[in-house]
């Protein structure tokens, strides 16, 4: 009975196509007369119009596909090619069987034998959102309504091939959102300035280490407090601040030469100078030249000022500060240099008493841009089974950006805002 009732339906289908063309509209009728069921619904709905192969890519159903079958088209020639009808849809669509790994295969074969369109049974899920409490009151106003962060993570949450990542700052504080995510490989000297294990942050700006790891990747998806960019991340935090000081060129290069040695993929650096310091610029080269990706503040100031060093460095990816309206802020360094954009302002960071706050300035502009750039080479690795190199993280971040400012680059946006959403799946610049 199942059998020819496809049949029946096959060949009324037939019919309806080849009815169309010379049937004029129905006259308007009184739905309260004359209401209409499911399956009403299903038989007066014009066919739709697709012709050829649908896309084989992302997940779908394995073993189905979705045929708009030709007038004509027999139950026998479906079977033929090893098809077998499970359901009928509306619009004349159908829902078939077929064996598990062989779907593109059929579907070639069924548009040879008389079918008009077929594609894959597509799985769709809603876009991951972090149970973090603090990313629905405070994060997502910026991260999702500006980066269209919850799109990129359904994409990869940087879990696939996790890169390490390191941040060159203070060092870092004991925190309930900070576990997970922090990275301390055993037997190495992570507080290159006072040549010790001990990253703990006791200098004079205690606290801006523990501020720029959270942003970048806070522990996520974990029922409480904050969402950091990037949920995978093992984040190693070089300590280039002496106990009571300031880092210096010495610091910054052993810190540098630290990460590499570790097998970075990713380093911020929320730090500046106010001179171009040559050495650092030349080990930066080095380090990019290796596969490292550097990511750097632009710089703050009372009312905008030229891009700072290291961001300055034609081996750093500089990025400023927007505010929620994506207008630039007020303090936020300009210039030729600048590349990227994020947003700096009212930025909900971890803070040494165990709680939250909220920051500004592109030092916490600067963790966003380099939590990007580590769900893009995490998913990329863990579909090309090797990492982009650092020029084309650069090419993929800024060649997404969203435009603002004056078309093109320019000097208060660069290439515009951070895009997580299209850095996760352009097939242009990010997955040629």
């Amino acid at each position: 009975m199942r059998h020819l009732a496809f049949a029946v339906l096959l060949a009324g289908l037939a019919l309806l196509l080849a009815a169309c063309p010379q049937t004029p509209p129905p006259p308007p009728v009184n739905p309260a007369e004359c209401p209409v069921g499911p399956l009403q619904a299903q038989a007066t709905e014009e066919p739709l119009r697709l012709q050829g192969l649908g896309r084989f890519a992302g997940e779908y159903v394995p073993g189905e596909l979705l045929v708009l079958p030709q007038p004509g088209l027999s139950l026998q020639a479906l079977r033929a090619e090893g098809v077998e009808p499970q359901e009928a849809l509306s619009q004349g669509l159908l829902r078939v069987k077929v064996p598990k790994g062989q779907e593109e295969a059929k579907a070639r074969a069924l548009l040879r034998a008389g079918a008009r369109y077929v594609q894959p049974n597509y799985l769709y899920r809603p876009l991951r959102t972090p149970n973090d409490p603090l990313y629905t009151t405070d994060q997502k106003v910026y991260l999702n309504n500006l980066l269209r962060m919850e799109a990129a993570w359904d994409q990869s949450t940087g879990q696939e091939s996790p890169p390490l990542i390191a941040v060159l700052d203070t060092g870092i504080l004991d925190h309930e959102d900070f576990q997970a995510s922090k990275y301390l490989p055993a037997g190495v000297n992570l507080d290159v300035a006072d040549g010790d294990a001990d990253p703990t942050d006791r200098s004079a700006d205690r606290g801006h280490g523990l501020a720029v790891a959270s942003v970048l990747g806070a522990d996520t998806h974990n029922g409480r407090g904050m969402a950091g960019v990037t949920w995978g991340g093992y984040i190693v935090p070089i300590k280039v601040f002496p106990d009571g000081g300031r880092g210096t060129t010495a610091t910054l290069l052993e810190g540098v030469r630290l990460a590499r040695s570790l097998g970075v993929r990713v380093v911020n650096i929320s730090l500046r100078t106010d001179a171009y310091d040559r050495l650092l610029d030349a080990e930066l080269a080095q380090a990019r030249a290796q596969g490292m990706v550097i990511v750097a503040a632009a710089g703050n100031y009372t009312s905008g000022g030229p891009v700072v060093f290291p961001a300055s460095s034609p081996s750093a990816l500089a990025v400023g500060a927007v505010d929620q309206n994506r207008r630039r802020a007020s303090f936020s360094a300009c210039g030729p240099e600048l590349d990227l954009v994020a947003p700096g302002v009212g930025v909900l960071v971890a803070v040494p008493s165990g709680g939250y706050t909220w920051f500004e300035g592109t030092s916490f502009a600067s963790p966003i841009v380099a939590g990007v750039a580590a769900l893009y080479m995490s998913r990329y690795a863990s579909e090309r089974k090797e990492w982009p190199t650092p020029d084309q993280v650069y090419t993929c971040l800024t060649q997404t950006a969203e435009d603002l400012g004056p078309a093109g680059k320019d000097d208060e946006y660069g290439f515009g805002l951070v895009r997580a959403d299209r850095v996760l799946t352009d097939t242009t610049y990010c997955f040629p």
